[in-house]
């Protein structure tokens, strides 16, 4: 875990969020505790709850990708889950406990690729050695000592033979062989297709029984003919796969889920709100009551193993236009002490979201067009029109925030985009008159502006 201070943390997040200063604090003392924690004796560590956030406001505001910088930030597993789409135990839908075992997935694969890209220079070496078998088989020469036939090459043919060697090896790393093809054997896993309906539980039995199977049966190998460069990287996945202790990966990936796991719970307002309920609520207080023994500290069964879910950090956000945080279970408001209410985005703002994060979308339009040959300007007074259209649609409309811009930057260069490989112009600038030119009459007839803006 990287040693940054809390304000370290907002400075890093500060280069791709704009404003919402109370929430950058909140997730950087949340992953500052977590490095606090490590440092504490073992008895007092486990002790030590993470601090929970719920995050409220509107979308397009910035809830998800302040988490989502955050797990960047920790290279921590990081999932993103909408929480309406689970509903209670026994119910047909998807059950919470699926949360941990797609995160574990995810860790494990993260780990994975950590591992592969550290043996990555052992794994090509071996895998360019069977590349150059393919191309270059030993050749045979025949003694005949007493009755025994002897197939062995002499000490000039073995010079002859490694230097031809190198000099292949030279042409393979230059790419002088990737039109040949070469034969290759795979291994293809036997694993019958088996359909399991998703229900509680059952997607794991469903992945457990194809594990079981696919050990069960034999494995084969399928002989097919493939270019150099695609059976240079199947080997190199073979290699790789070879040099990778699996045990280990599982043991270290689960360790970081306990560790350093982060669930962005989406859509919380909508398990929210308990008013004007009749009969069971599959998908409201019931699943709130299923989510609480994983946020609170559990242990969930993955077919990795078991995996305790007492310090992982779960951000939760909504808009809670409807209901509001107090409509959550009293259990469920504990477990999430810390509230941060993100500000609504305006016209400086937009200005700002436009031309200073490094993935501005001013700066990814320009870097689009440039592949054509093109170089777009925008002149200030272009930004300015445009942030102003977005917080006047989002006023009149559905507040949507920041991804407004995306729409209107898109309705904004449709026609520049659709005819770039054919423009002569190579030098393209955008002004406020252009930006009023193509937007003017959309913005102006409101119920146009609803079905295109």
């Amino acid at each position: 875990m990287k040693k940054l201070t809390p304000r370290e943390i907002v400075k890093e997040l500060d280069k791709y969020i704009i404003g919402q200063k109370e929430a950058k604090r909140a997730a950087a003392i949340a992953l500052r505790n977590r490095w606090r924690r490590q440092q504490l004796q073992p008895e007092l560590r486990d002790e030590v709850a993470p601090k929970n956030i719920i995050m409220i406001g509107p979308t397009g505001v910035g809830k998800t990708e302040i988490a989502r910088r955050l797990s960047k930030l920790d290279s921590s597993p990081f999932l993103k889950i909408e929480a309406s789409k689970f509903t209670e135990v026994g119910y047909v839908g998807r059950d919470v406990e699926s949360i941990i075992r797609d995160l574990t997935e995810l860790s494990k694969n993260m780990v994975l690729a950590e591992k592969t890209s550290e043996v990555e220079d052992k794994a090509t070496k071996a895998a360019e050695e069977r590349i150059l078998d393919l191309l270059l088989p030993l050749p045979k020469t025949h003694h005949k000592k007493g009755d025994i036939e002897k197939e062995e090459l002499d000490d000039l043919g073995k010079e002859h033979y490694q230097n031809t060697r190198e000099k292949f090896k030279k042409y393979l790393r230059e790419g002088k062989f990737d039109d040949r093809f070469v034969e290759i054997d795979i291994q293809e896993k036997m694993v019958p297709v088996i359909e399991v309906l998703s229900g509680s539980g059952l997607e794991e039995m469903d992945i457990n029984i194809k594990d079981m199977f696919g050990s069960l049966l034999p494995q084969r190998k399928k002989r097919r003919k493939e270019k150099v460069p695609e059976a240079l990287r199947i080997f190199k996945q073979e290699e790789a796969q070879k040099l990778i202790d699996m045990d280990k990966v599982i043991k270290e990936a689960i360790n970081r889920i306990e560790q350093s796991g982060i669930v962005f719970l989406d859509e919380i307002d909508k398990i929210a709100g308990r008013e004007g309920t009749h009969g069971p609520d599959v998908s409201r207080e019931g699943v709130q009551r299923d989510l609480l023994p994983i946020i609170e500290g559990s242990r969930v069964s993955t077919k990795y193993g078991m995996v305790k879910t007492d310090h992982i950090l779960f951000i939760a956000a909504g808009a809670f236009h409807v209901s509001k945080p107090s409509d959550l279970i009293p259990e469920m408001q504990g477990r999430f002490p810390i509230r941060v209410e993100l500000d609504s985005l305006g016209k400086e703002e937009f200005i700002k979201i436009l031309t200073e994060p490094q993935n501005a979308l001013i700066k990814q339009y320009t870097a689009l067009l440039e592949t054509e040959d093109i170089k777009i300007e925008f002149t200030d007074e272009a930004i300015s029109e445009i942030a102003g259209l977005a917080a006047l649609v989002n006023d009149r409309s559905e507040n949507i925030g920041a991804r407004r811009l995306h729409t209107i930057m898109e309705k904004l260069l449709d026609e520049i985009s659709f005819d770039a490989p054919d423009l002569e112009m190579k030098a393209i600038e955008i002004d406020a008159k252009y930006v009023r030119e193509k937007l003017d009459k959309i913005i102006k007839d409101e119920d146009l502006s609803r079905y295109i803006l």
